[in-house]
């Protein structure tokens, strides 16, 4: 690595910790609970941190613990984890632009992109002075690092001790606030939030079983007809400034 590459990532790293930082503190406890449900399960402690590095879905992991205890085939787990993260196709849609350049590193930006890693990448801009790409992998590499860490751990502390986890998973409800939160901080439009809103309530109501695939389906639906307005109020503010 050239002495340029080198100061590049010394600039980046240090950003990118500082905005993973509320990732850190819901992967860990939540991919300590995943390992120590694992071990319980009956499963090698080695299986969780091969899982966290290779997998990288947190609800995808937890229910394939279930369906492995089931005798459930390889391919049957591989298509249940498909049809619960095709709401990534979503998020992928909305980072075609911020990938386009990224080169060698796209294919895992891909792979690392978790609800949580989406919500720092669209919530948090990259410095003018520091490469977006490079701050980008940072992220999703810590993020994905402290998964890893988060199910090791927990594999390693159940196969020694046994362990209440009760309440453990409500990290990720906290994580989410705490994304939550930022993203109102960082985007001061009402439309987006509103057209959650109502997408959320219409799924709840229409389909409970797939709540999530319908609510993201219905808010992408209603922003599309809402981005003529939204562009329209931006293109207006900016004249005005």
């Amino acid at each position: 690595m050239s002495a340029h590459k080198r100061e590049e990532w010394r600039r980046v790293l240090p950003l990118a910790v500082r905005t993973s930082i509320p990732v850190l503190l819901g992967y860990v406890p939540l991919g300590i609970a995943f390992g120590l449900t694992l071990v319980a399960a009956g499963f090698p402690w080695w299986l969780s941190p091969i899982m966290g590095i290779f997998i990288f879905a947190g609800a995808a992991q937890f229910m394939a613990i279930g369906l492995m205890q089931q005798g459930t085939g390889i391919l049957e787990i591989a298509l249940f984890t498909l049809l619960m993260n095709a709401r990534h196709i979503v998020y992928g849609l909305s980072m075609l632009v911020p990938f386009s350049k990224s080169g060698s590193w796209k294919p895992y930006l891909i792979f690392g992109l978790t609800d949580e890693t989406y919500g720092l990448l669209t919530t948090v801009k990259p410095p003018q002075d520091v490469d977006g790409t490079k701050f980008y992998a940072a992220i999703t590499a810590l993020n994905h690092l402290y998964w890893v860490v988060g199910c090791t751990v927990g594999a390693i502390v159940g196969s020694a001790l046994t362990l209440d986890t009760t309440g453990l998973d409500f990290a990720l409800t906290a994580l989410f606030i705490v994304l939550l939160v930022e993203q109102i901080r960082s985007v001061r439009r009402f439309e987006p939030y509103v057209a959650a809103l109502v997408s959320c309530g219409v799924a709840l109501l229409v389909s409970p079983r797939n709540f999530l695939l319908v609510a993201l389906a219905l808010a992408t639906g209603l922003l599309a007809l809402l981005r003529p307005r939204i562009e329209k109020r931006e293109t207006k503010s900016k004249g005005a400034a």
